[in-house]
């Protein structure tokens, strides 16, 4: 059994993010107070058929809704902010704090689900320090892919919590805005930092991430060996830091500039709102407009890098876009990596924009790409500055978290003070150091399906046995109270064989599932559930045995 909290014990739930990338939350709290850190969700993909996407395990959250005071927004990302709308659309209501980007792609989302009137946004600035209920965070600046990103220092009843959040060392950011080593510096001098959570996704790359001011000149020398052709650019819809050097190197190259996919609109005017992105109005043009000019007159800056169905780009590789016709004297450039999980989306596009008579140039020809997560050497010297106490590697696959800490311990942290922690664990800061409670709570991925919320049961397996191996219906007619089975049975199938390869094995099914049942009728205690499964199994059996196919066998038993 753990030991009982005391009063002045401080925890940290992780709901999402220690195991994969995304679905990034977790629950800073005191005995009367809870803090969200984060509240992202995860995309799905091919091994989930059917589902929207993955959140955090909310239901810690609703079982302690008294107790929460507040939500910080580290950036906006959607694994750290996609599923706020859902939680709030769900019963929780609490303030957001963020910087005023990050709070205007929450803005969005809320809007879109109609829970703006559930949630006070508060804007911070930069080393704003914001007292919430018994926590006092300060906020810190941080280099991403995304402006806005803030790294949290938490003073706690048990001293500072440091969380990174997504984070790079970048000497030469697009908008001069640097990661605040120094304040983490003085920090660490006084008080000192208790505790790190810190960004592990390329904990396993060593040396350093190319700065994102170094991808203009490369994206420069595309633009100039594809001069009279439409230049289509695909980007994540967040990253104004590399919008802005498209828009540049678009100019420079005496284009006009349009923008497509609704995320890079609305995304593109928040920016330029903000100050944050700087293009003069009349280089601009509507999509809609795009028949009038030239090729070489144009770049369209679209959604899609990552291949998403329904996305834009993909849309148009597909040669259904409402607004653009992929032809021959289209280049398509895509300045982004696959996710993890997405490659195969992606070389389907890309095929697909090939077949059109498109040219693409990516990351893997060109270096048009810049991670912005902090590689080895960036991760070490966070830890060199921040000295902490106690270290917990967060945001990444298990993999990564095992490289983060191994690296933590290579300079010299006690490997006791090192804890290693996945979703559902809990840590404790209490006035005896840091201690784990594993699977406080189930961890589980949360799957949305449409408007439905909840682990997987089981219906995942079904969903993949459907769509692999098809499904086989077999249904008899039974007269309940003579005990006598009427007529054959029949089946029916779906995504199993073609009809004529069907037709011989059907009738076997037949045959064997009929002896089956009334063999099942002779004993005394027969009952629906025992014929439906003698059903299954002389079909399972059969099916299998002649087609070398594994579907899902549906009995069905009719009283008359």
């Amino acid at each position: 059994m753990p030991k009982p909290l005391k009063p002045n014990d401080v925890t940290i739930t992780f709901l999402g993010g220690l195991g994969d990338i995304g679905r990034n939350c977790a629950a800073i709290e005191t005995n009367d107070a809870l803090l969200i850190l984060d509240c992202g969700q995860l995309f799905s993909n091919e091994e989930r058929p059917g589902v929207d996407s993955i959140l955090p395990d909310v239901d810690y959250l609703f079982e302690r809704s008294d107790k929460i005071i507040g939500c910080l927004v580290t950036h906006g990302h959607e694994d750290h902010i996609g599923a706020i709308a859902q939680v709030l659309d769900r019963g929780l209501s609490f303030p957001i704090y963020g910087s005023a980007y990050t709070l205007g792609l929450v803005r969005y989302r809320l809007d879109e689900r109609n829970v703006l009137h559930k949630a006070e946004l508060i804007e911070v600035e930069d080393d704003e320090v914001v007292d919430i209920g018994p926590f006092s965070v300060e906020f810190l600046a941080v280099t991403h892919s995304v402006p806005g990103g803030l790294i949290s220092a938490i003073t706690t009843p048990q001293g500072v919590v440091l969380h990174s959040s997504d984070f790079k060392l970048d000497p030469h950011p697009i908008d001069d805005r640097r990661t605040n080593l120094p304040r983490i510096g003085a920090l660490a001098s006084d008080p000192g930092i208790r505790l790190m959570l810190a960004d592990s996704t390329n904990s396993d790359v060593p040396g350093s991430t190319a700065s994102e001011s170094s991808m203009k000149g490369n994206l420069a020398e595309v633009f100039r060996a594809h001069q009279g052709r439409r230049i289509i650019t695909a980007c994540f819809a967040s990253h104004m830091h590399r919008v802005q050097q498209i828009i540049d190197v678009a100019l420079e190259d005496n284009r006009r500039i349009a923008t497509l996919g609704l995320s890079m609109r609305k995304n593109v005017a928040l920016a330029r709102s903000l100050g944050l992105l700087k293009v003069p109005d009349e280089k601009f043009f509507d999509i809609e407009e795009v028949e009038d000019f030239e090729p070489g007159e144009l770049c369209i800056i679209s959604t899609g890098s990552q291949g998403e169905e329904r996305s834009s780009l993909a849309t148009a590789a597909a040669g259904s876009s409402r607004w653009i016709t992929i032809t021959d004297q289209d280049t398509v450039l895509l300045s982004s990596h696959p996710i993890p999980g997405n490659e195969a989306r992606v070389s389907t596009m890309m095929n697909d924009l090939i077949r059109l008579g498109a040219e693409v140039v990516h990351s893997g020809l060109v270096e048009i790409h810049t991670s912005g997560h902090g590689k080895r050497d960036e991760l070490t010297t966070l830890h060199t500055v921040a000295t902490p106490e106690w270290f917990v590697p967060v945001h990444g696959e298990y993999r990564h978290l095992v490289a983060h800490k191994l690296l933590a311990e290579s300079l010299g942290m006690d490997p006791d003070r090192v804890l290693l922690a996945g979703d559902g664990d809990q840590v404790v800061l209490s006035d005896d150091g840091l201690s784990l409670r594993k699977r406080v709570t189930s961890g589980d991925h949360m799957m949305l399906h449409g408007s439905f919320l909840g682990p997987d049961r089981g219906v995942l397996g079904e969903r993949r046995i459907l769509g692999d191996q098809g499904m086989v219906t077999i249904t008899v007619v039974v007269d309940f109270d003579k005990g006598e089975q009427l007529g054959d049975p029949w089946v029916e199938s779906r995504g199993w064989l073609d009809t004529d390869d069907a037709r011989g094995v059907s009738d076997e099914i037949v045959r064997l599932v009929a002896d089956a049942i009334d063999q099942e009728l002779q004993n005394d205690d027969w009952s629906r559930k025992s014929l439906m499964r003698k059903a299954r199994r002389a079909a399972g059996t059969t099916v299998n045995q002649l087609s070398r196919r594994r579907p899902m066998i549906v009995p069905i038993v009719i009283d008359v």
